[in-house]
């Protein structure tokens, strides 16, 4: 057997945004395209009767978002095969036909419905004052200044906002084609649900758009002949909420979201806003539970995450990250709810069929990078259907972790999970790898990247230390103003544990590595202790007081999440590993995309020079046209360029 290698990235393909009819699954598959160092994502159906594949849409680079029309007539989708390469829709015949470009926007369309008459389509557009008018030729190459006003201007993978920008509503007759501008608006809002009725509509927007110091979103009820909005939320006046789906007759919406008692970390949880009483209910105040996906990986692209949805008029199924898996919850109008599944997988996408009570889903393991599957939830029964890498996966060994459970700090119960080595020799190294977030949470799914150390040689040490999200509220809110004191103490624990349970590791060749928040967390290991024998620090925090204003979420996140405002510097200079960086005697690469707006360059280049002052042996790479993602979906070549990195840095330590 084969061991999995850095280059086995562009072999390895994933499924994702199932849609269920009646006869067949609709997904997306998605792949790597190592010639043109691009992603590419192509739709398919499983015929469940025939268990025969067949291709839709376009050529396009990528066909994505998919969705049927209410009358199971055409699917739709949206594609950027077209020679201003922006995303449109697009439609096909589930008859039979070619796929049709319905939109022809400058500026591509961001988000898409289906009109409940299946006769038209609804998207959005945003378009700014150079958009719309007609350049000079002459200065077309001419460099030209970025000016703002705003508080947030920038966001991470879109680069700066333009403050002349505006929003539009559209829709399209999907057999005419004509187009019709059909609500302008000021704000950047998400089109969320046309009412039946085409008087109103549900948008979700920011919570105080006078305020820009106010964080948050919610969910709108549009009147579209007053142009007025009001808040579904107005009983909870803080918080962030979005829309997930209505009820079938249109009295319910399901919600998710908090009250912010606990600002970034407050748990998430299942709401219902009844349009009858003008009533906001939370469905599961009484349950310690984080409502969503909130596990990480480094493989999937194109996912739409599992979301709450309707069983029927009565009853909803909703998702719930606990213990690093994800389980479904079958609630009623009673508040009366039961979990459904419960199994060792992290499930990616969903699709109902009602009718048959079972769902189409896409799901991950540890060792399964996704598969297309039917669930059925009266038994709670997984049934594959299709398995993009069954032929990789019989020559290729993967590396099956073993869980378990140790004693942190103030003697918490933390969850952890170790990746053995495919090698067997007597004494081997080991990497403790930190999450990011830190609200997320490691689990039961497939990393390409630690199954790459597994290979060559290194076991992998995975934690969920406090400040994770899966483990009830208290466990998370303990992180907040409390950076690298508790938390570093579970991450040490837990190594400690790991060691005693495999003897097999050399505790003279231990390495760290972490990005974002991991980055912070092994800044802050370097500067505390030098039993490691090298780092990594990837898209790193060093500084929380430069951070706090260049940061697209700066303001908001020291405030908020290290209970720290600028006008306490003392205290975030306490929490930053920048202070601690003259203790250092590790080993250190620093790894930094160029375009990162999350976690600022400048804070690597901090940590740079610090080594370097202390005569520490470090190396600073840079990784252009980078945000912050770019372990998950970088450019395909600086994803292998990073991973060889870092693989070559271990080796030579």
């Amino acid at each position: 057997m084969k061991t999995l290698s850095i280059e086995n990235l562009f072999d390895l393909k994933n499924v994702a945004q199932p849609v269920l009819t009646e006869k067949e699954v609709f997904y997306v598959e998605s792949s790597i395209n190592k010639e043109e160092n691009h992603y590419q994502t192509n739709i398919f159906s499983f015929d469940f009767e025939s268990q025969l594949r067949k291709s839709w849409g376009d050529s396009g680079q990528q066909n994505t978002t998919i969705a049927l029309s209410p009358d199971k007539k055409w699917l739709s989708y949206l594609s950027s095969n077209n020679k201003d390469k922006k995303m449109q829709v697009m439609i096909m015949p589930l008859s039979g036909g070619a796929a049709t470009q319905l939109t022809h926007e400058k500026s591509g369309v961001s988000n898409y419905l289906w009109s409940d008459t299946s006769f038209e389509i609804f998207y959005q557009v945003s378009q700014t004052k150079e958009d719309t008018e007609k350049k000079v030729a002459d200065a077309a190459e001419f460099p030209k200044t970025t000016s703002f006003t705003k508080l947030t201007h920038k966001l991470d993978g879109l680069g700066f906002i333009p403050e002349d920008e505006r929003y539009t509503l559209k829709k399209v007759d999907i057999l005419s084609h004509e187009t019709e501008e059909f609500l302008q608006m000021t704000e950047d809002c998400q089109l969320a649900y046309i009412f039946r009725n085409k008087k109103n509509l549900l948008v979700i927007d920011q919570l105080d758009e006078e305020d820009e110091w106010t964080y948050g979103q919610t969910v709108y009820l549009f009147d579209l002949a007053s142009k007025t909005k009001k808040s579904l939320t107005a009983s909870i006046p803080m918080g962030s909420f979005t829309f997930h789906e209505m009820s079938a007759d249109e009295r319910y919406a399901l919600l998710s979201g908090n009250d912010f008692k606990y600002q970034f970390v407050t748990q998430t949880k299942l709401y219902l806003f009844d349009f009858q009483t003008e009533t906001l209910t939370c469905l599961t105040d009484e349950l310690d539970l984080e409502v969503g996906d909130l596990i990480i990986g480094d493989f999937q692209q194109q996912v739409h995450p599992v979301e709450p949805m309707w069983l029927n008029n009565q009853e909803y199924l909703f998702p719930v990250t606990l213990h690093g898996k994800l389980q479904l919850y079958k609630g009623n109008l009673k508040k009366e709810i039961t979990c459904l599944f419960d199994q060792e997988v992290h499930l990616t996408g969903a699709s109902l069929d009602e009718a048959r009570y079972q769902l189409a889903v896409t799901y991950s393991t540890t060792t399964t990078p996704s598969i297309l599957a039917t669930l059925d939830l009266k038994t709670g029964e997984l049934q594959d259907l299709y398995d993009p890498n069954k032929s990789f996966l019989k020559t290729h060994q993967l590396s099956t972790p073993e869980r378990f459970w140790y004693k942190g700090a103030d003697d918490w119960d933390i969850q952890g999970w170790y990746l053995a080595p495919l090698s067997n020799q007597k004494k081997h190294a080991a990497i403790l790898y930190v999450h990011g977030g830190p609200q997320v949470c490691y689990g039961e799914s497939f990393f390409h990247e630690m199954q790459v150390h597994a290979a060559n040689g290194y076991g992998v040490i995975l934690l969920n230390p406090r400040g994770g999200n899966g483990y009830g509220q208290e466990f998370v809110r303990s992180i907040l103003g409390d950076y690298g004191n508790k938390d570093y103490i579970d991450l040490m624990l837990g190594v400690d544990e790991v060691l005693a349970k495999h003897p097999e590791i050399d505790s003279g060749q231990l390495y760290v590595a972490g990005g974002s928040y991991g980055g912070f967390m092994t800044n802050w290991i370097v500067g505390h202790t030098d039993r490691f024998q090298a780092a990594v620090t990837q898209r790193s925090i060093s500084n929380w007081i430069s951070f706090y204003g260049t940061s697209d979420i700066g303001p908001f996140f020291t405030k908020f999440q290290l209970q720290h405002d600028l006008d306490e510097l003392d205290a975030l200079w306490r929490m930053s590993p920048l202070a601690y960086a003259q203790n250092a005697k590790t080993p250190l690469l620093i790894l930094h995309g160029q375009a990162d707006l999350r976690c600022p360059q400048e804070q690597g280049e901090q940590f740079f020079v610090a080594m370097k002052k202390n005569q520490i042996d470090t190396k600073m790479i840079l990784f252009p046209q980078s945000s912050h993602g770019l372990s998950r979906n970088g450019l395909p070549s600086l994803r292998v360029e990073r991973l060889k990195s870092i693989v070559d840095w271990f080796d030579v330590h």
